[in-house]
């Protein structure tokens, strides 16, 4: 018989900007959370629905809206908490309805239940995540790592064969590079990750590859 893996996860890309909402869930209790679930929460629902899982809390990585434009709607709306992101994306948070008219989506204010820092783990259903504290693309950007699963959530700090954007208000490259290079690469080249756009890759593919912060481009 094959073996269940404790966590499963499916990606639905949301909003006019594509991006990754990650269905996480644990496979012993099938109990799950929603990682930056920006917007077109009837779409998502009806992923978790069909998953069977029952959604305990959201997740967030950071501020941005299409991240969280509608996260605040979508806890209220199943009764369930908020935890993350870093408290420095306050910031972000109380502006999400003036760039929702910006951008053209849905974006509503909210307090999470629970603001995480560095060292801080989450729980979902069994498992347990590791949360890091990454900024350099927004001040408050965290990361969660499920170290047995070897599969780490990165929002917009990491992509596949690029970085995330750091010329918007708060944004640092420097602490971008070092959130990547002191936070990321030590969680191990074979831990696969879900960026907050675009395709899965691993810290070990990046490392060799990506020309912004692999390994050849910051010897340089």
């Amino acid at each position: 018989m094959t073996q269940v893996p404790p966590l499963r996860a499916a990606i639905t890309p949301v909003t006019p900007l594509q991006q990754n909402c990650t269905l996480l869930w644990c496979t012993q209790t099938m109990r799950g959370a929603f990682v930056d679930p920006g917007g077109e929460l009837p779409r998502l629902k009806a992923v978790a629905e069909q998953a069977g899982v029952t959604i305990e809390k959201i997740l967030l990585t950071h501020g941005h809206i299409d991240h969280c434009g509608e996260a605040g709607v979508l806890a209220k709306d199943l009764g369930v908490p908020v935890e993350g992101p870093h408290e420095a994306d306050r910031f972000w948070i109380s502006r999400l309805e003036d760039d929702g008219r910006r951008w053209g989506l849905r974006g509503e204010p909210f307090e999470p239940d629970r603001w995480l820092d560095e060292g801080d783990t989450v729980t979902v259903g069994n498992l347990t995540l590791d949360v890091h504290h990454c900024p350099g693309h927004t001040p408050g950007h965290i990361v969660f790592h499920h170290p047995d699963s070897k599969v780490a959530i990165v929002g917009d700090v990491l992509f596949k064969g690029s970085i995330g954007r750091w010329d918007f208000p708060l944004g640092n490259f420097q602490q971008l590079v070092d959130s990547i290079t002191n936070r990321l690469w030590p969680l191990g080249d074979e831990t696969a990750f879900i960026p907050g756009h675009g395709p899965m890759s691993t810290f070990g593919h990046e490392r060799t590859t990506n020309p912004l912060v692999g390994d050849a481009a910051l010897a340089a």
